[in-house]
C-alpha cells in the first residue's frame, strides 16, 4: 500500500508540475520534460509513470477532473432533484472541477489530432460513464451504450461552448447545458415509448439482438475490460 501511495504521489507531483507549462507548450514532450525538472523526479520514474509523455499527462489530468466530480457529487442530495437536474448538476460540477481553461483548450487541440482522437473519445466516454454510474444507472446491453453516447455528446459540446463563453458566471453555458439535457431526456422518453411497440420487440429479437451479442449481452458490472468505459 505504501508503494502504491508513493507512486500516486509521484504521479500527482509530476502532473501538478506540468500545468504551468501547458499554456505555452501544450500537452507535449516539452511540457513533460519541463515537468520532470520542476518536480525533481527521476526521469526514468517519470517515463515509467507517463510512457507517452504529454499525452498521458493530458489523460491523467482528465481523470483527475472526473475524480473531483465524483467527490463533489458524494456530498449532494441527488434524491431531492429531478433526474434531468441530477445530470445537469454532474456535468456542471465536472466543468467546475476544471481549474485551467487553457489546459482544456490545449487538450481539445491534442485530441482533435487523428492519432489521438480515439483516446480523446474514450476519455469523454469515461466522463459520461462516471456520471451515469453516480446517478445509480443500472441499464444493461444497448441501453447502457446509448445513454453514455448521448451524454458524451452533451458533455463534449458543452465543453466547447464553455471555452468560448464570457458571460458572468458562465451563465450562458449553463443555459446551453439545460437545453442539451432536455434533448437527452426527450431521447430517453422516445426510447421508452418505442420499447413498448411491437416493432421494437421485433427488432430486439432480430437485428438489435444480433448487435447486442456483438457487443456482448452481459450486465454492466460484469462487462469485459475491452469495452468502452471500462478503461477508466
Amino acid at each position: 500500500m505504501q508503494d502504491e501511495t508513493g507512486v500516486d504521489q509521484a504521479r500527482d507531483r509530476l502532473l501538478d508540475a506540468s500545468l504551468p507549462h501547458v499554456a505555452f507548450d501544450g500537452w507535449s514532450e516539452a511540457t513533460f520534460r519541463a515537468a520532470i525538472v520542476d518536480s525533481g523526479l527521476a526521469p526514468g520514474l517519470a517515463r515509467a509513470l507517463f510512457p507517452r509523455g504529454g499525452v498521458d499527462l493530458a489523460l491523467a489530468w482528465h481523470r483527475r477532473g472526473d475524480a473531483a466530480m465524483r467527490a463533489a457529487l458524494e456530498g449532494r442530495d441527488l434524491a431531492a432533484l429531478r433526474y434531468r437536474d441530477r445530470i445537469a448538476l454532474a456535468v456542471r460540477l465536472r466543468l467546475e472541477a476544471i481549474s485551467d481553461a487553457e489546459a482544456v483548450r490545449r487538450g481539445t487541440a491534442l485530441f482533435a489530432l487523428p492519432n489521438h482522437a480515439a483516446e480523446g473519445a474514450r476519455a469523454v466516454w469515461g466522463t459520461a460513464d462516471a456520471i451515469w454510474n453516480a446517478m445509480g444507472d443500472t441499464s444493461t446491453d444497448l441501453n447502457w451504450y446509448t445513454k453514455r453516447a448521448t451524454l458524451s455528446a452533451v458533455y463534449a459540446s458543452t465543453v466547447l461552448y464553455w471555452l468560448g463563453d464570457e458571460s458572468p458566471g458562465h451563465a450562458a453555458t449553463w443555459e446551453f447545458l439545460d437545453r442539451r439535457i432536455e434533448n437527452v431526456m426527450a431521447i430517453e422518453k422516445l426510447k421508452t415509448g418505442v420499447r413498448d411497440t411491437a416493432l421494437w420487440k421485433a427488432c430486439a429479437d432480430g437485428p438489435l439482438n444480433g448487435l447486442g451479442k456483438m457487443f456482448g449481452r452481459v450486465r454492466r458490472p460484469d462487462m469485459p475490460q475491452d469495452l468502452p468505459g471500462r478503461r477508466f
